[in-house]
């Protein structure tokens, strides 16, 4: 017989979404057990692989040092933090879904990012300006952001995730490793009072009186992305933990929760060529390719196949690794010169990286592997003939420097490769979570198929459907979690006191 205990909120997963929500059921009085599918080593999520970054409205500097307050007094009067306002955060996050994305969702995520990161803070959150990934010097030596998304938590995902575990286990919440919850304790009227868990000394019952879902997508079940996400997608590399099987999402349809969002979607990059099946934590982001708007990509026939300068990489980067895994060979090569290697991102320069070097066009041309070299150097002489050379290049702007006349334009940011040496970076798809899940109100409630609350369940994540459809505005995923997170923590305990 499977062992019983009792609490009164258990959280499913440890990522960020997750610990969010055990801090607000913890705050709001309820006892919370935490269970976590990996070891303690490996425990996180996808949250402990990321950079990261939140993308939060503020309506300027002033908004910005309540996030960060330990500014100087120089960073706050010589650079340029910009501002990002609800109105901003609505377009982008309309644009980028093709106005797929729910409207309340959306809202909801966008009107509280700002008091979740503030309560964060709060909770020994500590974020700090993106310098090295989101700001360019300008030539008067100041900082300048762009893009709208400004801050990151110190550490990046890591150091989130740590600070995030030191609060709650600072006030009493249990944590099991190596603990996956395989089922959830349904019955007619009550609802969901509870789940079981697998454990490695056998199945343990917790009845509990809210169960709050933040276990991720299903995107590291290469079944589940062949069957969703289509036809080569199990041969896709996952950026992050191994664990996001989908367990929490299966969990729930098995009770009647209705299916929500766009299932065949997912944020899927441009990851090295070579790294492994799964995220690598030694490495965290690193494997991922974004400078490439100051660039050119080309697959094995040689031939560029998207425009690199379309928008900022915020709103491409989620996107472009699906029109990779669409080509030949499920492979493409990055190329720069050397113009523009001070404007690469720091992952361009670790030593876990597949590049080339070479001093001529048609050097470079051989060692592109798997690429056509005729090809690769015809496009490259009709790309550099089409440059508008007039227009400056600015980085910090969509400056409107593209080409005239080809069939597959770069609309911003286009230099000639005229400068050696020429460095090339062999990428391939990284699939980063799933945007298909279950259908929350905007208490985080899960919602059955008949879109009434199930008594006793909520979700925060990347499990939660309905935010976002074809592509991602960067950053939005851990705001995302922790504003449901919150809610759906805050929740719970409401419910289980009641």
């Amino acid at each position: 017989m499977p062992e019983i205990t009792e609490t009164d909120v258990v959280v499913v997963g440890a990522g960020n979404a997750a610990l969010c929500a055990a801090l607000a059921a913890r705050e709001s009085g309820a006892e919370v057990l935490v269970v976590e599918r990996a070891e303690e080593a490996q425990r996180g999520g996808n949250s402990t692989y990321t950079a990261g970054a939140f993308r939060v409205v503020y309506e300027g500097v002033d908004d910005l040092h309540k996030l960060v307050p330990d500014l100087t007094p120089e960073e706050l009067e010589n650079n340029d933090y910009g501002s990002y306002t609800e109105a901003q955060f609505f377009d982008d996050m309309a644009r980028i879904t093709q106005h797929r994305t729910d409207p309340t969702l959306a809202e909801l995520l966008i009107t509280r990012s700002f008091d979740t990161l503030q309560w964060m803070t709060r909770n020994g959150i500590r974020f700090i300006p993106m310098y090295q990934r989101q700001a360019f010097r300008t030539e008067a030596g100041h900082f300048r952001f762009w893009g709208g998304l400004t801050i990151e938590a110190n550490g990046g995902g890591a150091g989130l995730i740590e600070s995030l575990f030191d609060e709650v286990q600072k006030r009493g919440v249990t944590v099991w490793y190596r603990s996956r919850a395989v089922e959830l304790v349904y019955q007619r009227p009550d609802g969901v009072t509870g789940v079981v868990v697998r454990r490695p000394d056998g199945d343990v019952i917790v009845n509990a009186k809210a169960v709050v879902l933040a276990s991720g997508g299903f995107e590291s079940n290469a079944e589940w992305r062949a069957r969703y996400l289509g036809p080569g997608y199990d041969l896709a590399k996952v950026r992050g933990t191994r664990y996001n099987t989908g367990d929490g999402i299966r969990m729930a349809l098995d009770v009647g929760a209705e299916p929500y969002g766009n299932w065949s979607g997912a944020h899927a990059v441009g990851w090295d060529m070579n790294a492994p099946a799964y995220g690598d934590l030694s490495v965290g982001d690193g494997f991922q390719k974004h400078s490439y708007p100051f660039g050119i990509m080309v697959n094995a026939e040689g031939r560029r196949f998207v425009d690199e300068g379309a928008d900022f990489r915020n709103y491409t980067y989620a996107k472009y690794g699906h029109d990779i895994l669409a080509q030949p060979g499920k492979f493409a090569w990055q190329i720069f010169d050397e113009k523009v290697v001070p404007l690469l991102r720091d992952e361009y320069h670790i030593r876990e990286v597949t590049r080339v070097k070479a001093d001529t066009l048609e050097e470079l041309a051989r060692k592109l592997e798997d690429v056509d070299p005729e090809g690769f150097l015809a496009t490259v002489h009709e790309f550099n003939a089409a440059v508008q050379d007039d227009v400056p290049f600015d980085p910090t702007v969509k400056d409107g420097r593209g080409t005239r006349g080809l069939d597959l334009p770069k609309s911003n940011w286009a230099n000639k490769l005229d400068t050696p040496p020429y460095r090339a970076y062999a990428v391939t798809c990284g699939v980063t979570f799933t945007f298909g899940g279950l259908h929350v109100n905007t208490d985080a409630a899960v919602l059955d198929v008949e879109q009434a609350p199930i008594p006793g369940l909520y979700a925060a994540g990347e499990l939660v459907g309905g935010l976002f459809y074809n592509n991602y505005p960067g950053g939005t995923g851990l705001t995302s979690g922790s504003v449901f997170g919150r809610i759906a923590g805050s929740q719970a305990a409401a419910h289980a006191q009641a």
